[in-house]
């Protein structure tokens, strides 16, 4: 999940259309699966001019996504109104996370460091994850510091390419290939 404002809300989706002409819209959600996303509540809609409150009366999936009827939205305009706009929440209305789990937002500008002989090395920051089906994979752009000025892609693995989360310390340890540097 991708942050919105100051740390307070999350992304969980966009909508990316409408469906049918009574008002509906095709919705990608972020959450691990779409049911997640409908069992949230406390959506707002995130517009150039601010957020504003959403509630979404009826939904369900649909292919790998999710089609749900926006209150007070009962026809096709106005629902292709809203396409791309984000749908967010508030970081307190997530659910809580088990020991060693981490929701996206927590790993993004973490230092990624990289064991290499006694040392370790800065590979750079965490910038986003990309979903590829098999595992998640994280981006790694080269920041101040960093051993090299590379882009990595690195498969978020915990146990095997990611050996340790700090979020205090800011930082994530990897076992990966530093190549020639």
């Amino acid at each position: 999940m991708a942050e919105s404002g100051a740390g307070d809300t999350l992304v969980v989706g966009r909508i990316t259309g409408c469906y049918g002409i009574r008002g509906w819209v095709r919705i990608h959600p972020y959450t691990e699966s779409p049911e997640d996303f409908l069992a949230l509540g406390g959506w707002q809609l995130k517009g150039r001019d601010g957020l504003w409150p959403l509630e979404f009366d009826d939904g369900r999936t649909h292919g790998k996504g999710l089609v749900a009827h926006i209150a007070g939205v009962d026809d096709r305009s106005r629902a292709e109104s809203l396409s791309g706009l984000e749908v967010v929440v508030r970081r307190d209305a997530l659910p809580p996370l088990e020991e060693g789990e981490y929701y996206w937002r927590d790993l993004q500008g973490l230092q990624v460091w990289c064991r290499d002989g006694p040392e370790s090395v800065l590979l750079g920051t965490a910038e986003r994850l990309i979903e590829t089906g098999a595992n998640d994979v994280v981006v790694v752009r080269a920041c101040a510091g960093s051993v090299d000025d590379r882009e990595r892609l690195i498969p978020y693995l915990p146990g095997q390419t990611v050996s340790d989360v700090d979020l205090e310390a800011g930082r994530i340890e990897v076992d990966w290939f530093l190549d020639e540097y």
